[in-house]
């Protein structure tokens, strides 16, 4: 473990379980005959998109965004770019947004409003962790993984500067 890791917050195993938990909700909320676009937001939400898609027992669809609001900082700058757009076309298509963590709400509030724009047939959202203490806005999320303290947090894709993506476990780092 590296110096900058305060402490583990959910072990791969834990992650695992919860995975297969929103799978089978996901599964059990959606029609076998639903066109669903899963979208993952990149790249953090990458290992959590892979990981749970296979435990989702329907037909689908993958795409991914990119999006920025933090840059190489610990806060969010609440100015949101996106820097990679859709390549599927999802108007008539069940969306299903799939995030690593939803902070103060800001990027992912303007996500949604964007696609809702292309008149798409229905928006979920499924994040792993939530920390709604920090929310700045109104924000449904269908399914949450795990809520979580007002800490800034690495590994199994989320990164700290590009770092930690690739740590099986959830920790969080020392400020």
């Amino acid at each position: 473990m590296s110096k900058e890791i305060d402490k583990v917050l959910f072990s791969q195993e834990m992650i695992a379980d919860k995975v297969e938990e929103l799978g089978k909700k996901i599964t059990n909320d959606y029609n076998s005959d639903d066109e669903i676009v899963v979208i993952g937001v990149l790249k953090g939400a990458n290992m959590f998109l892979s990981d749970l898609i296979r435990k989702v027992d329907l037909p689908l669809y993958i795409d991914f965004m990119a999006v920025s609001s933090y840059g190489n900082s610990t806060e969010s700058s609440g100015v949101v770019r996106i820097l990679k757009d859709l390549d599927l076309e999802i108007e008539g298509k069940h969306i299903l947004i799939i995030e690593d963590i939803v902070d103060t709400g800001l990027t992912l509030k303007y996500l949604t409003e964007n696609l809702k724009s292309r008149k798409i047939a229905s928006l979920k959202i499924c994040t792993l962790l939530d920390k709604p203490s920090r929310r700045k806005c109104d924000l449904h999320i269908d399914y949450v993984g795990f809520q979580i303290p007002d800490a800034f947090i690495v590994g199994y894709g989320i990164d700290y500067a590009e770092k930690y993506r690739n740590l099986p476990y959830i920790a969080m780092i020392k400020e």
